[in-house]
């Protein structure tokens, strides 16, 4: 085999050390907000938010953020122990359940968000909309590559 020039480029490790430091930043700003939320509940609060009015199942969500199904059901359970989420029954499957929130869960979003805002706008910082479009094409260009 004959190696090329990314072979020594560590840019896996460079996207999971900047995901961490992301993760660490947020989860720290929830914290000193006293927002009650993990980042990881974040990310589901913010996708039932999005796609509850289509109906969105625990599967869709695990699918839609790369998290396996235990780990999902698992952030779910904790939702709906806080009061954030409910389980309904699918109307055209009873043996799949959508995700909603409730009213107190719309709530948490809308105090969430400015905050996870804040975090997403720091770590942006001077990029502007074109450096966004080249950021995605290369993440996406990397994503097919690995999964194809």
């Amino acid at each position: 085999m004959t190696p090329n020039n990314s072979d020594n480029r560590a840019y896996f490790f460079k996207i999971d050390t900047t995901i961490k430091k992301i993760r660490q930043g947020l989860q720290k700003k929830l914290d000193d907000f006293q927002v009650d939320l993990t980042v990881d509940q974040w990310v589901l609060l913010d996708h039932i938010f999005r796609y509850e009015a289509n109906g969105v199942s625990q599967n869709e969500l695990a699918e839609m953020t790369v998290k396996d199904a235990p780990t999902v059901t698992r952030i779910i359970d904790l939702l709906v122990k806080k009061g954030l989420a409910e389980r309904t029954m699918a109307e055209n499957d009873r043996r799949k359940f959508n995700i909603t929130l409730t009213d107190a869960g719309r709530n948490k979003f809308h105090e969430a968000y400015p905050i996870v805002a804040e975090v997403r706008r720091k770590g942006w910082g001077e990029l502007n909309d074109e450096d966004y479009k080249t950021f995605v094409r290369i993440l996406d260009s990397i994503y097919q590559n690995i999964t194809s």
